[in-house]
């Protein structure tokens, strides 16, 4: 057991307005399994490369272990997966990494296929195997379930379970419930330890949020009553030196008005005092708004109708046929491993002209908001974004405030983003366009806690039609009214 120790920690990037971290200081036990959660872009993935040194930074990081990174990088992806396994630990023996790899319910055969014919939960298995193999290392888990289906994640889950001696970056509850013992909250410019999994954590945070935002909203209207009483005190001085000018015996004004001047100074310097004081107190309180989606009401109660479908590329058949009605109200999520054709089915509804077998009915003139899987594509700043799709750029910004969007990000280009940003970048899209129909394709992938609570949240209380596909469990659990197993 060794410490890993945060002293006055402070960093900001030189393209960045604000602190990402301000003078934080804690310690975290090296045998403990840590949840890192925090909104997109406070800092989660930069407080991981600070552990590993790669940036400079103010304060001190002491710690007596070495630290190694996932997703490691593999250069070389055509080589046969037991060599990339003994680049990363040339000690391995082969009986160790075929028992991690059982574990994880991976058969080592892969071991003898090139690392670039493994899916990517495969290689997100092999990669985290042969890192926990490594003695003495601490390991820093960046979002692994990104990759990983419903399935894939409760073995993953149960994996950590049996380890310690991480930090794990993910923004699925079940999983983080499941498997950690600590919990590493990013707030604005902070980080705090607590002990317990994601959901005690996250009751004493939310009553906590809940005082610290009545304590902000006091300590706000204080702030409001002395700016005024200060303005007040500004014109008040202002007079005195007006009182001067035309004065019939300048040396008796000059006298008391510098009396009066003098005192009316040492009031101000109080007041500015008093604010800056009520200022420090304010808490940089993470907040989750209310979020708003209007969809539009269709006279039909059937909006799409799938008779023994099956999505065609390149004329072959992807997947198993599939029957089901997407009726007006509903919110269907679509489940599956990896593979199976869950995104090809949702893109031949978005387009009927992709080749596909079967027959599908569409409601007339039906509207429909899809958010794709991938966000590489995007470019360009957000009002630009905003016009392609003809959307309310007032409306929109005020979505991505809500998610956790600084305004000074507003002028920057897209690419610039984090995954979990542009993600939110065509979700916000999706939730300003008036549909009768929301199909959306692994939405939450790199998007934060906060942000999927304010979805879940939303569309519970929305009408809704909602054809989706997504991974995380304890979202689909509280959202679904059905589920259509591929």
């Amino acid at each position: 057991m060794s410490m890993i120790q945060v002293e006055h920690l402070s960093f900001s990037y030189d393209s960045q307005q604000e602190m990402l971290f301000d003078d934080v200081s804690f310690s975290i036990d090296t045998d403990w399994k840590l949840g890192l959660v925090g909104r997109n872009g406070r800092g989660k993935t930069t407080f991981l490369s600070l552990l590993m040194k790669k940036y400079p930074y103010q304060g001190k990081i002491r710690s007596s272990v070495s630290f190694d990174y996932f997703p490691f990088v593999v250069a070389d992806q055509e080589q046969w997966t037991i060599d990339v396994v003994r680049s990363i630990y040339p000690l391995v023996e082969d009986w160790q990494i075929q028992r991690e790899l059982s574990y994880l319910q991976v058969e080592d055969d892969v071991l003898w296929r090139e690392f670039s014919t493994l899916s990517q939960g495969e290689q997100t298995k092999v990669l985290l195997a042969v890192l926990f193999l490594k003695p003495g290392n601490f390991l820093l888990i960046d979002e692994p379930t990104n990759h990983l289906d419903a399935k894939a994640r409760v073995v993953l889950m149960h994996y950590l379970q049996r380890k310690k001696g991480f930090i794990l970056v993910s923004h699925d509850r079940k999983v983080l419930d499941g498997c950690v013992d600590h919990i590493l909250a990013i707030n604005r410019q902070t980080i705090e330890v607590q002990a317990g999994n994601y959901s005690s954590w996250f009751d004493r945070f939310e009553t906590q949020q809940e005082k610290e935002l009545q304590e902000d909203k006091r300590l706000r209207k204080d702030i409001r009553r002395l700016k005024s009483s200060a303005l007040r005190t500004s014109m008040w001085s202002d007079k005195i030196e007006a009182s001067k000018i035309g004065a019939a015996d300048k040396g008796f004004v000059g006298h008391k008005s510098a009396k009066m001047m003098q005192r009316s100074k040492n009031i101000a310097k109080r007041q500015q005092a008093a604010i800056e004081q009520k200022e420090d107190l304010l808490k940089n309180v993470e907040e989750m708004e209310s979020l708003q989606m209007k969809p539009l009401n269709h006279p039909a109660s059937v909006l799409i109708s799938l008779d023994e479908v099956t999505p065609l590329y390149d004329g072959k058949v992807i997947g198993k046929p599939q029957s089901f009605l997407i009726e007006k109200g509903q919110r269907i999520f679509l489940d599956g491993k990896n593979g199976c054709g869950k995104s090809s089915l949702l893109k031949l509804l978005v387009d009927p002209k992709r080749e596909h077998r079967g027959k599908i009915q569409w409601a007339s003139n039906l509207i429909v908001s899809y958010v794709s899987q991938d966000a590489s594509f995007l470019q360009g700043t957000l009002s630009q974004y905003a016009k392609q799709y003809e959307i309310d750029k007032t409306l929109y910004r005020t979505l991505l405030r809500k998610m956790g969007f600084e305004r000074w990000q507003f002028d920057q280009e897209i690419q610039s983003y984090s995954d979990g940003q542009k993600k939110k970048v065509m979700l916000a899209r999706s939730l300003c366009e008036k549909a009768h129909l929301y199909i959306w394709d692994e939405p939450l992938n790199f998007i934060d806690i906060y942000t999927r609570m304010q979805i879940e949240k939303m569309i519970l209380s929305s009408q809704a039609t909602i054809l989706i596909v997504e991974h995380d469990i304890a979202f689909r659990e509280n959202v679904a009214t059905k589920v259509v197993v591929l």
